[in-house]
């Protein structure tokens, strides 16, 4: 404030300059970090522990087949956010949620609203299940630890877990934040991949060839596609590999630092439905600590990674990518039948509902075995280790051919 009588001061044009020029940059700096961390967040959530599972989808469905779906799969993936941006400029929306809404009204919405909300939810029991699992096969190798101890079982490490560090995480009210952590679980995948090869060339060479390696179709190809994203394909190593326990440390915390962006989803759909899209910093805290203690709590009482999986895929992957897009774009459209587009949706829908009630009843009629916290079999052979062989070719192929049991069963 100038004097009383004297005009105020006007810096000189060069210092107004100077000053709109840093306030610029600092928009500009501040647009472009957000932009990264939303990079790294979609890259830790699209790719983050799912990398890991393909093999698994692969053994479900056959390699020939399992290559085959896996491109299908990605490019019907594409094919629907395409037909998503395309029914939000024929309804006028700007979100999913907004889209079903305008196109099948209220019921509609409480539908995508509940299938939105389930699948990052159940992800959370999953990544609650990898989490106890693996990082309890890392504390055993710790010398003079007792494998028995309360301390390092799966249920003691999902407590910890959540309480110490995925629900700090999760509290954010800004996924941007988040954004060096997903950088931090990109780093941690580049690792495990880097641990997988190299296990590869050093234990490929003395795992005898099995008779339906190379088979191209096996009847569990529906319930693959469900799963094509997930699986934990450490549990086929043994406890004693120091370099895979290392690689199981990585594989845990990845899956640690991918949780949160699951449960930004979760909470972001209870907001829309409930409380118009904003939380007050009460019911923020509430809402998340709710969610994280209902899949905490259901984690501990399932161990079964893989029917968990299978049912999540099934009920919730297979409308919200086959389904709801094609049924949207087919009802707003007014282009012909014999569009390319609307070929496209005509085949899709019933695929997806194909795929949603066919592997629903393989999922629960069939269920796969579940191996939660069991050593394999080759991990207990005599004078027998993968990390140190110390037995003949010859010697290990006859063992496992008697065994007549693939080597990722």
């Amino acid at each position: 404030m100038g004097y009383p009588g004297r005009r105020p001061v006007i810096p000189p044009q060069s210092h107004q300059d100077d000053r709109e020029t840093l306030v610029s940059e600092h928009k500009h700096k501040g647009k472009t970090c957000r932009q990264s961390a939303a990079v790294f967040n979609v890259v830790n959530s699209i790719i983050g522990s799912g990398i890991i599972g393909l093999p698994y989808s692969m053994k479900q469905a056959g390699f020939p087949l399992g290559i085959l779906l896996l491109f299908w799969v990605s490019y019907v993936t594409d094919f629907s956010l395409i037909l998503l941006i395309k029914g939000a400029a024929l309804s006028g929306t700007d979100t999913y949620q907004s889209l079903v809404n305008r196109t099948f009204g209220f019921p509609g919405y409480l539908l995508l609203s509940v299938l939105q909300f389930l699948y990052p939810f159940i992800a959370m029991i999953s990544y609650n299940i990898i989490t106890g699992d693996t990082l309890s096969k890392v504390l055993q190798r710790i010398p003079g630890v007792d494998p028995e101890n309360l301390l390092i079982g799966r249920h003691f490490i999902i407590v910890l877990s959540t309480v110490v560090f995925t629900l700090p995480l999760s509290l954010y009210r800004d996924i941007a934040k988040l954004g060096k952590i997903s950088l931090i679980s990109t780093v941690l995948t580049t690792l495990i991949l880097g641990i997988v090869v190299a296990r590869v060339v050093s234990l490929g060479p003395h795992i005898p060839k099995t008779e339906d390696a190379w088979i191209f179709a096996k009847p569990n190809a529906i319930q693959a596609v469900g799963v094509m994203s997930f699986g934990d394909l450490f549990e086929n190593y043994c406890r004693n590999d120091d370099l895979v326990t290392f690689g199981r440390f990585c594989y845990g915390v990845t899956v640690i630092l991918t949780y949160p962006i699951e449960c930004f989803v979760t909470r972001e759909v209870i907001a829309n439905v409930f409380f118009g899209g904003n939380l007050s910093s009460g019911f923020h805290i509430i809402i998340t600590v709710v969610i994280i203690t209902v899949a905490t709590l259901v984690s501990l009482l399932v161990d079964c990674l893989g029917i968990v999986l299978e049912l999540n895929g099934v009920l919730c992957a297979a409308p919200l990518i086959f389904i709801v897009p094609s049924a949207c774009y087919l009802k707003l459209s007014e282009e012909p039948r014999t569009h390319s587009d609307k070929i496209m949706s005509c085949v899709m829908l019933p695929i997806g509902a194909v795929v949603m009630a066919v592997g629903f009843v393989m999922a629960v009629t069939s269920p796969q075995d579940c191996s939660h916290g069991q050593e394999m079999f080759y991990c207990s052979l005599d004078n027998f280790s993968l990390t140190n062989i110390s037995i003949s070719h010859f010697q290990l192929t006859t063992q496992l051919s008697i065994l007549n049991v693939s080597i990722f069963q």
